[in-house]
């Protein structure tokens, strides 16, 4: 083969061995899941916000990011279930440059495998031990997920890799909610395409086992914007989608019914301070369906300490060195926003 295997990493029940997550908080994370699949069946009329950065890059910056949101979560929490965004996987369209922190625990040094799969569970751990809250992550490996299987309470599966076979096949076996993002091109068929197959039980090969699972009926849809035929940017959460998909997206079909709304990337152009524009946008839509608003289960925000975005050798603490974010002070205005208009 042309690969050059250059050593033998871990498996992540090593990992989890090493760097265990506390039977206390094992206990409190049960119970906050069981909160979050009430909301994706309907159960509970509060909203999910999954917010954060676009990666969480360095964990000095993130730590401070997370502190300030679980005092503002508090506040909202009779509308509102903070779950925040620590990203460690960044897929990239040409599939170079900065890849998150699994490849890349130190942004500006080369690749170190070994010390990623450490750093990525060790920055989990330290969000969850210091906040309290119970953190979200994107599955651009699946291979890698047991990683950090005991700590996540929601996983997305990104525009990428949604019609991947071995994504939708973990997915089914995942037991938190799943969100599936219409794929890049826009293909609301191809996304529920891929509900579908998370939600049935499915048999297959995974990390050397034969497996079966039963299905995951908490994954649901992520609308993020779509790439047209032209290369421009275009959303897909105006009133009229939502109608749309409503339409389609039914509980004859599938269990739990439910969309999050991504209001960055395509749905924003990339502009992240339109975010709070197409947060209240949705809420508006939600009070003039009630077909939309059982169908809205909450919201996807990119936000850091400060607004834009940064090269990988910027030095800006708290900025992205990813995808453009909403600065703090506009994040937290944002997160009461919703909160009153729910």
């Amino acid at each position: 083969m042309s690969m050059n295997f250059k050593r033998k990493l871990p498996i992540p029940a090593e990992i989890r061995e090493e760097m265990p997550l506390s039977a206390e908080m094992t206990q409190k994370k049960a119970a906050f899941d069981q909160e979050v699949a009430n909301i994706f069946r309907g159960q509970d009329k509060r909203r999910v916000l999954i917010i954060g950065p676009c990666s969480a890059d360095r964990e000095d910056s993130v730590l401070d990011y997370m502190n300030r949101l679980a005092g503002v979560a508090d506040e909202v929490k009779d509308k509102l279930v903070v779950i925040p965004r620590v990203y460690t996987n960044k897929p990239r369209t040409k599939g170079t440059g900065y890849k998150g922190l699994l490849h890349n625990p130190d942004p500006e040094a080369p690749d170190d495998l070994l010390e990623g799969v450490k750093a990525i569970r060790h920055m989990h751990l330290r969000v969850i031990e210091e906040t309290g809250f119970f953190t979200a992550d994107e599955m651009l490996y699946p291979s890698n997920y047991q990683y950090l299987v005991d700590l996540l309470s929601y996983v997305a599966v990104g525009a990428r890799s949604v019609e991947n076979q071995e994504h939708r096949l973990v997915a089914s076996g995942i037991s938190v909610p799943v969100g599936m993002k219409n794929p890049t091109a826009g293909s609301t068929t191809v996304m529920m395409n891929s509900i579908y197959a998370a939600q049935a039980k499915q048999s297959f090969i995974f990390r050397n086992w034969e497996v079966s699972t039963e299905g995951n009926p908490l994954a649901h849809a992520v609308l993020r914007g779509y790439i047209g035929l032209d290369g421009r940017n275009y959303p897909n959460y105006h009133y009229e989608h939502l109608e749309r998909l409503a339409s389609r997206y039914t509980s004859e079909t599938f269990e739990n019914p439910s969309v999050v709304v991504d209001c960055n990337h395509d749905n924003s152009g990339k502009r992240p301070l339109e975010q709070a524009r197409i947060c209240k946008e949705v809420l508006d839509s939600c009070r003039r369906n009630q077909d939309i608003a059982g169908m809205v289960k909450g919201f996807m925000v990119e936000s850091y300490l400060e607004d834009g975005n940064q090269p990988v050798d910027g030095g800006v603490y708290g900025k992205s060195i990813t995808d453009a974010c909403l600065g703090w002070d506009k994040t937290e205005a944002l997160i009461r926003q919703i909160a009153e208009r729910i």
